[in-house]
C-alpha cells in the first residue's frame, strides 16, 4: 500500500497545488514513485473543478514542474486513507484538526514549513492569491525549502514499512 500525502490550503488553486507539484517531483527524483502518492485539496469548495491559478502554473512551469490539476474540497472521510495531511498555514491546520474524525487522524496534520529547519517561528506559507507573481515565487521558494525535510520523513516511513 502506498504512503499517501495530501497538501491542503484554502481554495486548492495556489499554495497546495504548488506544494503537490514540487513534492511529486521530489518523490520521483528519489525513486519513490509508486510507493508514495501525492495530492492536494482545499478547506473550502469555492474553486472545485478549476485548474490551478494561472500565476501558480506560470511559476511552476518556469521552474520545470508539472501543473496538471483540478481543485477539490478536502473530505473528512479521506483521513483514514492518508498518512500525512500537510497544511499550508495555521488556519488550515486548525480547520483540518477540527475536521479529523479521531485524535489519531488529527495527529496526521502538520504544517509544511515545520519541515524546513530554516523557517524559524513563522511556519505559515502566505497566500499569494491577492498579489503578483512575486508572491507565487516566494511561495515556491518556501515549498521547495520544506520539501527536502518532508521527503526525508516520508522516505524514512516508507523504508520502515518495507522492513
Amino acid at each position: 500500500m502506498a504512503y499517501r500525502v495530501s497538501f491542503v490550503c484554502t481554495g486548492n488553486i495556489c499554495r497546495s497545488p504548488m506544494a503537490e507539484s514540487v513534492f511529486r517531483a521530489r518523490v520521483a527524483e528519489a525513486g519513490l514513485d509508486g510507493l508514495v502518492e501525492v495530492d492536494s485539496a482545499g478547506t473550502d469548495g469555492w474553486h472545485e473543478g478549476d485548474g490551478a491559478d494561472p500565476r501558480a502554473v506560470a511559476v511552476l512551469e518556469e521552474h520545470g514542474y508539472g501543473t496538471d490539476h483540478a481543485a477539490r474540497r478536502f473530505q473528512a472521510a479521506w483521513f483514514s486513507s492518508l498518512d500525512l495531511v500537510i497544511a499550508l498555514d495555521s488556519g488550515h491546520r486548525k480547520t483540518l484538526r477540527r475536521l479529523a474524525p479521531t485524535e489519531q487522524d488529527a495527529q496526521k496534520v502538520h504544517l509544511l514549513r515545520s519541515y524546513d529547519p530554516g523557517a524559524g517561528n513563522d511556519l505559515d506559507v502566505p497566500d499569494p492569491y491577492y498579489g503578483g507573481l512575486d508572491g507565487f515565487d516566494e511561495c515556491l521558494e518556501m515549498v521547495e525549502a520544506a520539501s527536502e525535510g518532508l521527503l526525508a520523513v516520508v522516505r524514512n516511513e516508507v523504508e520502515g514499512r518495507a522492513v
